[in-house]
Order: C-alpha cells, then structure tokens, then sequence
C-alpha cells in the first residue's frame, strides 16, 4: 500500500494505493493520522479510488483511524469507494459508521454543513 496526502481547506485529503492489508502498512498510516492530530488537523477524507483491494485487517486499520479522528474531537469519512470495497462494507455494516460520499470534495465540504458523528470511544 502506499499513500498520499494532500491538505485542502480544512480538510486533510488522504489517498489510499493498491492492496489495503494493514501490518507495517497499517502503523505507518496509524502514525500519519497521530501526526496530523498532533497538528490539530481531525478532519480527514480517505480517498478510496485506487484502492484495488482490501482484506479484515485494512478494514480494521480504517477503523483505527475513524476512532483516532473521532476521539480527538474529528472524523475520519471515505470518498470515492470503489464497488468491491464498498460490498465490504455493506456486509460487514461498516457502511452504518463511516459517512461516505461520492467526490473527495463532496466530503472536504461536509466538515462545514455536518458535525462530527457520535460514536462511542475508549480513551487510550
């Protein structure tokens, strides 16, 4: 997997690449989202167009990022998800969690119309 980050308005755009299957993969952006609220930055789009594929784990690294963003005050919301990723997560009822919406700038533009969602968080 690789990555790429991209600032916009208020926003932090990040666009996943290739095969998303946590592991080493998974810290790395786990530690670019603590960067980014370490900045007071938590609003954050996740741009899945070139995602081809994603397995449990890289599920599990986009939760870790949405409850990151959320415990810091932010949200974490996908764009662009492609059908097979978004199978995924109407099986797996992500699709209840995450906001997603069809163009990153569609998503850059909720942070100002939607708060946050709730979602109840364990503090570390």
């Amino acid at each position: 997997m690789n990555y790429s980050v991209d600032e916009r308005y208020d926003a932090v755009v990040i666009t996943l690449k290739g095969n998303i299957m946590g592991g080493p993969d998974g810290q790395q952006l786990h530690d670019q989202l603590r960067e980014l609220v370490d900045e007071g930055k938590t609003h954050v789009v996740v741009d899945l167009s070139k995602t081809k594929f994603m397995n449990s784990s890289g599920l599990g690294m986009l939760i870790s990022g949405l409850t990151t963003m959320r415990n810091a005050g932010g949200d974490l919301r996908l764009a662009r998800v492609a059908d097979r990723i978004q199978s995924l997560l109407v099986i797996t009822k992500l699709i209840t969690v995450f906001k997603e919406f069809d163009t990153v700038d569609e998503a850059v533009e909720s942070f100002d119309t939607e708060p946050p969602s709730e979602m109840e968080t364990e503090e570390p």
